[in-house]
């Protein structure tokens, strides 16, 4: 008789299989579940050596997978930087950049994560920041990167004056004088990070590995890295040799405007052949098509509805999505689009559907991420084209980056479609939850509860639901999270379920996330995660 490695015996499990939706034991050989079933029968195949677990009742699912994430940055940015996210005043923001300038001699002092939701060009600028770091050059970025900000000293550092040109889609703040306020939107924000100091490769792997500790911890056994370039295929590659990722990680490779389609064909092809063995995987094109509402570089149909009106332009040309869209797609690489505007989100739409046409249809799982706005239209075209929306509930609720800035900028009529996952649900898209972390948190759980409350916390005080009709369930919301988020990377034949001969890939929670109170949801622990058949975390 061949015995199991690993048994987990009185659970409810949750398989997410429609075969054998829920069994109360399950058992693991090779990584791989091979068998399901009652505690009497699966306990029958324990051997000396096997090991057992009681899971006491315990709700179990299948690995969670994060769809669209900044592993990499982000775990640099978080582990190695001032953590900004708790800053709401300016005060606040002078006192944790001046505390942490105190822990290292750096010749840069760098910070991540401020809410654009609360600072922007009206109280955020060089002269702010030179309060809390006057004596060396600063960059602080956004949570969102799409906003960041240097000190004086930064600005000379970078050489940014009065009179320096913007690079493509990017922006320079300047003040009343012309001078730079030291403010940087989109491709600026590269501009200047190409004109400091860079972290190693080193810092970038302790970054990683910080995160994926993060991870585990948060429930997740798999995440799909949303914007890598050379410089993260081959950190990630290098931990694959190590043997220390423990995390199986996706990644879409940047394409940027500047790029011909044959120069950056070629430059993925590359990716994508580096990285065929272990658990990094190069699989999809990442196209920024705008920006973000809170510095006005979202593209719009209609002009922005505020007294400043205006416009945002799409970040690449109608004719360059056709053609890079049909290109990547007949290679078969993934499309994974960045849309914040209803302008974004057709012009990503159209450019799959010009692919299609070209190329006729294949499982491809297009997706568009965010989808802020949407114009109702082209809501029925993701079922009919087979794109995913690939979306972020935690932001659908009543904050100041929606009630204060989005609403007010978009007015209310297209502010209806903000965030409309019923709506692209009840039309037959599929649809992948994910975090953008590290724009918010990566706690699961908290995102799941927006999802269903369409509400902040309610340890943050009542707040009315932000469009309630469009609030999913808790299996729609699992499900994000895990059968279709292993469909958007790819990655159904090995994760998503507890399917048997699946690959062992799964969580133990502390409270059943199905029946407790749907304000308790966010308050979830992970008590256990475990990647083919081994323990990668355990409270």
């Amino acid at each position: 008789m061949t015995y199991a490695d690993f048994l987990l015996f009185n659970a409810h499990i949750v398989t997410m299989d429609g075969i054998i939706p829920e069994v109360t034991a399950l058992a693991v050989r090779g990584g791989r579940i091979t068998a399901l079933g009652n505690d009497r029968d699966i306990r029958g195949l324990a051997g000396p050596e096997t090991e057992l677990m009681d899971g006491r009742g315990r709700l179990v699912l299948p690995g969670f997978q994060d769809t669209h994430i900044h592993l990499q940055d982000s775990g640099q940015d978080y582990s190695q930087n001032a953590d900004l996210s708790a800053a709401r005043t300016p005060d606040e923001m002078v006192a944790i950049l001046s505390a942490f300038a105190l822990t290292h001699d750096r010749p840069w002092v760098n910070g991540t994560g401020w809410y654009s939701g609360v600072f922007h060009a009206g109280n955020l600028d060089r002269h702010l920041l030179d309060r809390a770091i006057p004596d060396r050059p600063c960059l602080i970025v956004a949570s969102d990167g799409h906003n960041a900000c240097l000190n004086t000293m930064g600005c000379e550092a970078v050489g940014l004056t009065g009179d320096t040109p913007e690079p493509m889609n990017g922006h320079f703040v300047h003040d009343a004088s012309g001078n730079p306020s030291g403010m940087l939107y989109e491709n600026a924000v590269a501009w200047a990070e190409a004109r400091m100091p860079a972290p190693s490769d080193e810092d970038f792997a302790r970054g990683i590995l910080w995160a994926q500790a993060l991870a585990h911890r948060n429930g997740f056994t798999g995440v799909l890295d949303a914007k890598v370039e050379t410089r993260h295929v081959r950190v990630y590659n290098n931990l694959v040799q190590s043997g220390e990722l423990t995390l199986r990680v996706g990644a879409t490779a940047l394409v940027t405007a500047h790029d011909t389609t044959e120069a950056a064909l070629e430059r993925l092809r590359g990716f994508r052949a580096s990285a065929t063995e272990g658990r990094f995987k190069v699989h999809s094109a990442k196209f920024f098509l705008d920006g973000v509402i809170e510095n006005r570089t979202a593209a719009m149909i209609a002009p922005y509805s505020d007294a400043e009106g205006g416009n945002a332009p799409l970040m690449f040309t109608t004719e360059q999505i056709g053609e890079m869209f049909t290109a990547f797609d007949a290679d078969r690489f993934q499309i994974h689009v960045h849309a914040i505007g209803d302008m974004a989100v057709r012009a990503a739409l159209d450019g799959m559907e010009t692919a299609r046409k070209v190329n006729g249809t294949w499982p491809s799982l297009h997706q568009i991420a965010h989808i802020q706005f949407i114009d109702p239209a082209d809501i029925p075209r993701f079922r009919q084209l087979g794109v995913m929306a690939n979306v972020q509930p935690l932001w659908a609720r009543n904050e100041p980056s929606v009630t204060d800035i989005a609403v007010p900028m978009t007015g209310n009529d297209r502010s209806r479609y903000m965030y409309a996952f019923r709506s692209l649900l009840d039309a037959g898209a599929s649809m992948a939850l994910s975090s953008d972390w590290g724009v918010s948190t990566l706690n699961p759980f908290e995102i799941i509860e927006t999802a269903v409350t369409r509400q902040p916390p309610a340890k943050e005080g009542a707040v009315p639901p932000f469009l309630p009709e469009e609030r999913i369930t808790r299996a729609e919301a699992v499900a994000g999270y895990t059968t279709q988020a292993a469909a958007a990377v790819w990655n159904s034949a090995d994760a998503g379920t507890l399917g048997l001969g699946k690959s062992a890939d799964l969580i133990v929670l502390d409270q059943n996330i199905f029946t407790c109170p749907a304000g308790d949801i966010g308050e979830t622990k992970v008590l256990m995660t475990m990647v083919e058949g081994s323990v990668v975390y355990r409270a």
